[in-house]
């Protein structure tokens, strides 16, 4: 039983112990410090704004479904809907989602996107310095041949023949 709490707690180590767990919990807390930040905007600010077109702040908008809605003794007589708040709670997420997309991901796609053709752009230089490797040896053999004339070997390796270049094999040129 001691090997299994080992394994477990081994385990539970290795996870925590990942890069992207220890990532995702700075996410986590960036993303609480940035929530107070659109929140104190969108309250502070925009609320404020929104509110000076009608006679109150945003988020003390509301309305009765069931008629009178005023307080009691401390409760709420009827039913109010309190659509200000969800205005309110709507608009902190879509500064947010913006804040985010455009703070954040249009910029890392663009990064990706540049990584991306820069790395195609060096797989084609690659692809292409081989290519040209290839080309210029070719051009530097048929530079060989054009100069020594057709290349013939009719003999095996060893048996005496110089096998340079010339048509008889014998390695000499017959002047008359």
């Amino acid at each position: 039983m001691a090997e299994k709490k080992e394994s477990l707690l081994g385990g539970f180590k290795a996870f925590l112990m990942r890069g992207n767990v220890i990532d995702l919990a700075v996410a986590v807390v960036i993303g609480a410090a940035f929530t107070n930040i659109v929140n104190s905007v969108v309250k502070g600010i925009i609320n404020p704004v929104v509110g000076a077109f009608g006679t109150k702040d945003l988020e003390s908008y509301s309305s009765c479904l069931k008629s009178p809605c005023v307080v009691v003794d401390g409760e709420m007589q009827g039913i109010q809907l309190q659509w200000g708040l969800v205005l309110s709670a709507v608009l902190s997420f879509l500064i947010t989602a913006a804040v985010v997309y455009f703070l954040m991901v249009l910029p890392m796609a663009k990064i990706l996107a540049k990584r991306a053709a820069h790395e195609k752009a060096k797989e084609g230089v690659a692809e292409t310095m081989e290519i040209s490797e290839l080309e210029v040896l070719k051009e530097i053999r048929d530079h060989l041949v054009a100069q020594r004339g057709p290349y013939v070997n009719n003999t095996t390796p060893g048996s005496g023949a110089k096998g340079n270049g010339s048509v008889d094999g014998a390695g000499a040129h017959s002047t008359s």
